[in-house]
């Protein structure tokens, strides 16, 4: 008897879960869309740096990626500077669950600076790589031997994350002004920050396979 009642308790829970009013995954409803926007962009990417993985074992022989890129003196710091406003973000998030808005806007603030110079430091990158003679369709000039996956990769694939820095740049920015002037609400913040550390995440990734493996 009182494992029916129990089987009937858990039926009627979940019943309510997926009843109406209320989030069956205990996440409200803006949260769960970043998640599943997430979910699919980490597919992206994983397939991006999937084919990328295939096009150089097929290509057999693959230019050193120091030869083209410095990446002591530029690659290394920006990813450092990705890397830091991770933590500022973090910072922001925490103050803004306290209800602490000037110091929300302000590490807010912060993130988007880290945001820009690395963006600033991807672009140095580009012109320097487009000065080689990389084109997005192979080589020109004196490295027109060279793979033409090879830049073609390294554009697509560092265009596509700085695409979505950028994006969160203006998204952390529209924050920082709602946040300074008290209209944002500390879950959205929080979502703001899932964004920005997942942009972070697979810059790790990118930085890994493309410049030193």
């Amino acid at each position: 008897m009182s494992e029916m009642m129990r089987v009937s308790g858990r039926q009627g829970s979940a019943a309510s879960a997926w009843g109406g009013g209320e989030s069956p995954f205990a996440v409200s409803w803006a949260k769960l869309m970043m998640w599943l926007f997430l979910l699919s962009d980490a597919f992206t990417f994983a397939a991006l740096l999937t084919g990328y993985g295939a096009v150089r074992l097929v290509a057999g022989t693959w230019p050193r990626q120091a030869d083209f890129f410095n990446i002591t003196a530029v690659v290394g710091p920006m990813t450092f500077i990705l890397i830091c406003s991770s933590a500022t973000m973090a910072v922001a998030v925490a103050a803004a669950r306290r209800g602490a808005w000037r110091t929300t806007a302000r590490f807010l603030w912060l993130t988007i600076l880290g945001g820009l110079l690395f963006l600033g430091m991807q672009a140095f990158e580009w012109t320097g790589f487009i000065g080689e003679g990389a084109r997005l369709t192979g080589f020109v000039g004196h490295q027109a031997d060279l793979p033409a996956m090879f830049s073609a990769t390294f554009f697509v694939i560092t265009g596509f994350h700085g695409g979505h820095v950028s994006s969160g740049v203006v998204y952390l920015l529209v924050k920082a002004v709602q946040a300074r002037r008290g209209r944002a609400s500390a879950e959205s913040i929080e979502i703001a920050g899932l964004y920005w550390h997942f942009v972070d995440l697979v810059w790790v990734f990118i930085f890994t396979l493309l410049y030193l493996v």
